[in-house]
């Protein structure tokens, strides 16, 4: 199975509380972390692929931090293929690679992509950005991106997949924060995205 998230913002500790960005309401980063987890763990399975479309963490000691993003990391369930969001440094990539592990099936834990990636599933062709690529009309193509955490890009072929996108709203029971959107949800976002825009015009 396919998972897609974005902007999980590990360790940010200026998202806690009321804040106009993209308030989180939790207590502290650990309670925030341990919530994200549970909510990753209990959807993906060690087989399973997330593809986290960028800005995975923001550690108040930038590089000193690494082994503790890559000690989270770690605690995640499945193949996890990054691509850089503008919070994400080379020097981050750089330090999950080198000290990237084999899982159970042999695979590498950890993949990289700087820019983008090209998946195919339910008969679409789906752009992996961390930016939106503002794509317009097309067909059978959609960008699955984040960067822009609670706001929606006004086109029906963009989705936002950030753990704090409004697109989630479209699902039919909320989604717990952090936890990861399936590949099987995504077409009932799509669809429901495109008869409210539909509706507005």
């Amino acid at each position: 199975m396919k998972f897609f998230t974005s902007d999980t913002h590990y360790f940010h500790q200026d998202l806690l509380g009321d804040n106009d960005f993209a308030p989180r309401p939790f207590k502290d980063i650990m309670t925030m972390h341990e919530v994200m987890i549970k909510n990753w763990n209990a959807v993906v399975k060690e087989t399973d692929t997330v593809y986290h479309l960028g800005d995975i963490a923001m550690h108040p000691d930038y590089e000193a931090g690494y082994p503790e993003i890559l000690a989270l990391l770690m605690r995640l369930n499945g193949h996890i293929i990054f691509i850089k969001g503008n919070h994400d440094h080379r020097t981050l990539f750089k330090f999950l690679a080198q000290n990237n592990s084999n899982m159970n099936n042999g695979q590498r834990k950890f993949d990289f992509a700087d820019v983008g990636i090209i998946v195919k599933f339910n008969h679409h062709q789906y752009y992996l950005t961390h930016y939106p690529l503002l794509l317009g009309v097309t067909k059978n193509i959609r960008n699955l991106h984040g960067h822009v955490h609670h706001y929606s890009v006004p086109i029906k072929e963009n989705i936002n997949v950030g753990v704090d996108a409004p697109e989630l709203d479209f699902l039919p029971s909320k989604q717990p924060f952090g936890m990861p959107i399936s590949e099987n949800q995504i077409d009932t976002i799509a669809e429901k995205k495109a008869a409210l825009l539909e509706k507005m015009m």
